[in-house]
């Protein structure tokens, strides 16, 4: 190869290599405007979704059942249908959040995803959105071959399907009762336990009275005139009083019909239970017992001046319902 042909050659390289530089910087630039387009996408073109905190509203029908949630002017949130129901937000936040932190397990542009998806006839279907009037939707298709997945469509886009776990449509099956904030009941101790009064039901009901005498910390408990401290039911019995709780609500603001059907009309068992607070001062807790739930987990209960039906759990029943059949000599 002569100089000539050499010099050539440098010269072809060199205008290569400034092209391919050129190239190369133009693709960057590109890049870096896509990404911040994507950064700064609007949901409603399939972007990021707002933050979880932006939403003041919220609505999903699950298939069976349709929610509505709103917040408040104090950024509580409350369901539409009945702004008084004792609403615990937990399930709200959690679905809030997975819509903000979008990460599908998959994303699907081919015709064959589009066309078996299921989306032409959505199972559910979700809307939440912003004080600005921004929405977020997801539409919910078939459930993947293992059934643990969800076909997914965002904001109204049919050129993508997203694969998603099934997580979001848990939380949307959530049952309204499932979202009640349960009343606490007051964590005792014996020796904060005054008096425990126990009916039956019937013509000629049971009525046990226990009355503790205290001396220093010492508690001893009498019935009828009797001391019936280390009587076994009565240990069993005050051990589960101190441990009462609800499982869950089971019906809220009830007609008389459900009450009657929960057996809540006729109590199996009443309590009365006088006690002193953490404070010193007297407080009572009165509880109606009603029917056995059909599986038998629990019985269906009532607070005085609380119009919920809320279940106990059997394990917390088994003396107290015995006393108030037969006594404590039953």
């Amino acid at each position: 190869m002569t100089w000539r042909e050499r010099r050539i050659v440098t010269i072809l390289a060199t205008i290569l290599l400034v092209l391919v530089a050129a190239l190369l910087i133009v693709l960057g630039i590109r890049f870096r405007e896509w990404r911040a387009d994507r950064e700064g996408a609007d949901p409603s073109d399939g972007g990021a979704a707002p933050a979880s905190g932006a939403y003041t509203s919220l609505t999903y029908d699950n298939g069976t059942a349709t929610l509505s949630f709103s917040q408040d002017e104090a950024g509580a949130w409350y369901w539409t249908a009945d702004e008084s129901f004792p609403l615990e937000d937990a399930v709200i936040l959690e679905i809030l959040d997975l819509l903000s932190s979008w990460k599908p397990q998959q994303t699907l542009t081919d015709e064959a995803a589009l066309e078996n998806s299921g989306l032409d006839e959505p199972s559910a279907s979700l809307t939440a959105s912003t004080a600005d009037g921004t929405s977020t939707t997801v539409l919910f298709g078939k459930t993947t071959t293992d059934g643990t997945s969800y076909y997914v469509r965002l904001n109204g886009d049919e050129s993508t399907v997203y694969i998603i776990a099934d997580t979001l449509y848990q939380l949307m099956s959530t049952s309204i009762y499932d979202m009640c904030r349960l009343p606490e009941l007051p964590a005792l101790t014996e020796t904060q336990i005054r008096s425990v009064t126990i009916e039956g039901a019937g013509e000629n009901p049971i009525s046990v009275v226990l009355t503790a005498q205290q001396t220093d910390d010492t508690v001893t408990w009498r019935s009828g005139g009797a001391n019936v401290t280390d009587d076994p039911t009565v240990r069993s019995l005050l051990e589960d009083l101190t441990a009462l709780s609800f499982s869950r609500c089971v019906d809220y603001n009830p007609s008389d019909e459900a009450v009657t059907i929960c057996g809540l009309d006729q109590p199996e068992a009443a309590v009365r239970l006088n006690y002193l607070t953490d404070s010193g001062t007297e407080a009572e807790l009165v509880l109606s017992v009603g029917d056995r739930l059909p599986d038998r987990s629990g019985r269906y209960a009532q607070l005085e001046d609380d119009t919920t039906i809320y279940l106990l759990e059997t394990a917390l029943l088994d003396p107290l319902m015995r006393v108030a059949a037969s006594g404590l000599e039953g």
